[in-house]
């Protein structure tokens, strides 16, 4: 009898079949076969080999991340419904938590299983990347496939056993009816918290296994990805979360364990995280991570990166409530819950040198000094660092009196010698341009020095008694001139040893949203600027929406249709900005004493609406809905610089409008210098500009 599967022929359908009894016999058989007495973590060790040549070739050791051993095991407990598993990148959850159930399931314990990617395309490039490939290089895998084209697609992979291995993406149809076994959310702190309004991925999901009681399980993991809430927080137990939407939200519903290591030298048990990594104040980031150790903190005994493969393998997961004593036994009452959940730092994953950590920080520092930008730091400390981040300043009080005490003595008008350009931003109001100038200092960090602040409020319109009308953007495109009149033609004095020259606006910029016409006008009026040759100085700025926008692009709106007032056909560049990213290097800067100068003939105002906004876990919030046009003005500023690259220049070689004003020549004498507005009005106390 010949035992060869044979496929239907093509008229028939993609359907299987089998020429004889003793074939199908051999494929029912697997479905009846008793389950092999193992754990997840054993199966992978004897059936699972791995080919990353390269890297490594052979078969797969749990002692390589023996702190996923735990977490994956508990895949078959029926005291729990659910796993978390916090962690940073390199640590190979990946691999453990997603892959080896496969392996498990489809050798030992059939069960469905359903894997949610962020997205459709994360899925299908993980179903074709590793799923693929694993099943290729894992007879164990390959041999137990069904046959036919319908068995094995980018989603859908069905074994002998009858298991299927379905590959999905967090939408609300996605995630509801279909009752599974065994659900997997990857990288939970990039999806979408709410689906459609119906709730968490992680609650949807979990309701998939209701019908499977005790044998079902919810398995999420991911890095952290969101900041922490409140920057005041007290955590109420040892292993307690800060304050933060997504994973660690859910860690703090479980049973919370974190990883311990037990110190060569005292015998004390401890978590291993970045902060008790040391290394030496040396200003390149890759000597100081070449040199970089772990310090106990209980005999301050410091830890060489060699030693972290044995701490690792007699390392011990603890839940909350407990600790451990000298000969590693628990003491206390932990924390109970249906929901196992694991927090692991960053020190501890085996694939990232505690080198590569330091080097990823210190760097990320130096932006931030250099730029005030808090994205890179962000990004180590929670995909690296495996923690939640805090925003650098969302701790300290910000006031107006903070930055008005350390105004400096100036006149109104005058240019710093020291300044290379100007930049000029305004702002569309109601009746009125906003107008704030900057000017740029140079160095690794640039500094910024506010050198004028006015409103444009009367317009070249007159009544009938010859008096000029108020400004009005949104409704007369001719206001519009006059930014080209009272901005862009300005000019300012720079005084030189008993030399005075003038210095011009170099760039200017404008947003472009706002009361129903502005956008319009706006468009129309840059295309008066293209058509007059002033288009290189004049830049139409809008505030993008995505929080994950970039800091600053170029973009080309399109919007010849019906439900659009304002006409554009991708001839007008406007330069879309990050409000929240650029508002963070903002408030960095302003951290710094010295990073922007404030002349003391600002107003009371002016420091007001530096202060309108606070940070919060969502990104700039203006609570009560307070002027806030300084802060808008000067992170529109920040992303015209950042557009221009100005944080990559070397300043001994500028562009040579941003040369030295020493090399320009200069007048003997400035008599006439465009006028520069002055308030008339009385400005109150702080008291009344805060009520």
């Amino acid at each position: 009898m010949s035992m060869q599967r044979k496929h239907r022929p093509a008229e028939d359908g993609p359907r299987d079949g089998y020429d004889h009894l003793g074939d199908l016999v051999l494929d029912i058989s697997e479905i009846l076969r008793p389950p092999e007495r193992l754990t997840p973590s054993e199966a992978a060790a004897r059936y699972r080999h791995l080919n990353n040549p390269g890297s490594y070739v052979g078969p797969w050791k749990n002692e390589t991340t023996a702190y996923m051993v735990e977490p994956v095991d508990l895949l078959t407990s029926r005291e729990y419904g659910a796993i978390v598993f916090v962690g940073p990148a390199q640590c190979g959850k990946t691999d453990t938590i997603l892959l080896n159930p496969i392996i498990y399931g489809a050798v030992c314990d059939p069960m469905d299983m359903l894997v949610y990617q962020t997205s459709q395309t994360m899925a299908a490039d993980f179903s074709r990347r590793r799923i693929d490939r694993m099943i290729r290089q894992n007879d164990c895998l390959n041999s137990r496939l069904m046959g036919g084209a319908s068995a094995d697609t980018t989603f859908n992979k069905t074994f002998r056993s009858g298991m299927m291995v379905t590959l999905s993406w967090p939408t609300i149809n996605e995630l509801s009816g279909r009752p599974v076994g065994r659900v997997f959310l990857t990288d939970y702190d990039r999806m979408p918290q709410d689906i459609d309004g119906e709730g968490s991925p992680f609650d949807l999901a979990r309701k998939r296994t209701t019908t499977f009681g005790r044998v079902g399980k919810t398995f999420v993991e991911s890095s952290p990805g969101f900041v922490q809430k409140d920057p005041q927080w007290q955590a109420r137990s040892l292993h307690e979360a800060p304050p933060a939407e997504g994973i660690l939200a859910l860690y703090n519903r479980g049973d919370r364990r974190r990883w311990y290591w037990q110190c060569r030298n005292c015998g004390e048990w401890f978590e291993p995280c970045f902060a008790l990594i040391t290394y030496p104040d040396i200003p390149n980031p890759v000597e100081a991570g070449e040199q970089a150790t772990l310090e106990c903190p209980h005999c301050a005994h410091q830890h060489q990166q060699r030693d972290r493969y044995d701490l690792n393998v007699r390392g011990k997961w603890l839940r909350d409530g407990l600790r451990l004593d000298r000969d590693g036994r628990e003491v206390g009452t932990p924390v109970y819950s249906d929901i196992a959940s694991f927090w692991l730092k960053g020190a501890a994953a085996a694939f990232a040198s505690w080198g590569t950590l330091v080097k990823n920080y210190l760097l990320a520092v130096q932006e931030y000094d250099r730029t005030g930008s808090q994205e890179a730091l962000k990004a180590t400390v929670n995909t690296d660092q495996g923690e939640p981040y805090l925003y650098r300043g969302s701790q300290e009080q910000r006031t107006p009196e903070t930055y008005s005490a350390r105004a400096v003595e100036a006149i109104h008008g005058d240019v710093p010698e020291d300044v290379r350009f100007l930049v000029a931003n305004a702002d569309v109001q109601k009746n009125r341009f906003v107008v704030q100038v900057h000017g740029v200092r140079p160095g690794n960090p640039y500094r910024l020095v506010i050198v004028d602040r006015f409103d444009i409020a009367k317009s070249t319109r007159l009544d009938d008694d010859g008096d000029r009308l108020p400004l009005a953007p949104h409704a007369y495109l001719e206001d519009w001139d006059m930014l080209e009149h009272e901005v862009m033609a300005r000019r300012y004095v720079v005084r030189e040893g008993g030399r005075a020259g003038t210095l011009g606006i170099h760039m200017t910029t404008c947003d472009s949203a706002g009361k129903d016409g502005v956008t319009a006008n706006a468009y129309a009026y840059y295309r008066r600027c293209k058509a007059a040759g002033l288009a290189a100085r004049f830049w139409l700025t809008k505030g993008a929406r995505e929080a994950d926008a970039p800091r600053a692009r170029v973009v080309t709106p399109d919007s010849d249709r019906k439900d659009r007032n304002a006409k554009a056909r991708g001839e007008i560049p406007v330069l879309m900005l990050n409000p929240n990213i650029l508002k963070d290097q903002l408030d960095g800067m302003l951290l710094r004493e010295d990073a922007i100068e404030f002349p003391d003939w600002l107003t009371p105002e002016f420091y007001a609406e530096l202060c309108a906004e606070v940070r919060t876990h969502k990104g700039w919030e203006n609570p009560r809905s307070a002027r806030n046009e300084s802060m808008d003005l000067m992170y529109n500023c920040l992303g015209l610089l950042h557009h221009l690259k100005i944080d990559r220049w070397d300043w001994r070689k500028p562009p040579a409008w941003a040369l030295p004003l020493a090399g320009v020549t200069w007048d003997e004498v400035v008599t006439t210098v465009a006028p520069v507005e002055q308030k008339s009005r009385a400005w109150g106390d702080f008291g009344r500009v805060l009520a």
